[in-house]
């Protein structure tokens, strides 16, 4: 393995004090930084794939609004119960699109 060096400004009492720190955990600082580099890159990959799939939802999520033959519920509708029965025959309508995208999952869902 390649090693690089990693250079950095920053104020001295930060320095010591991190120093401080990664003595008295008896671990090496430049182990600890490669832990917190990381940390930080597993972070960031993690919000730009829930960012992507955050932004498909919110795709989907317009385009049924969208579509004329989409239900819409009144106040009132939701609170007499009558979305129990919408509810099922949504899961139902979710469930046979799931399968008809991946059999495969279909399958052993089952």
């Amino acid at each position: 393995m390649k090693e690089a060096v990693f250079t950095l400004k920053l104020e001295a009492e930060l320095r010591d004090a991190f120093m401080a720190e990664a003595e008295a955990s008896h671990r090496p600082a430049s182990q600890i930084v490669r832990d917190f580099m990381r940390e930080f890159i597993k972070t960031q990959q993690d919000q730009r794939d829930y960012d992507v799939w955050l932004d498909a939802e919110l795709e989907k999520a317009v385009r049924e609004a969208d579509d004329p033959n989409t239900k819409w519920y009144t106040q009132e509708e939701l609170q007499q119960g009558r979305w129990r029965e919408q509810r099922e025959s949504l899961l139902a309508r979710i469930a046979a699109q799931e399968a008809a995208e991946d059999p495969a999952a279909a399958k052993s869902a089952k």
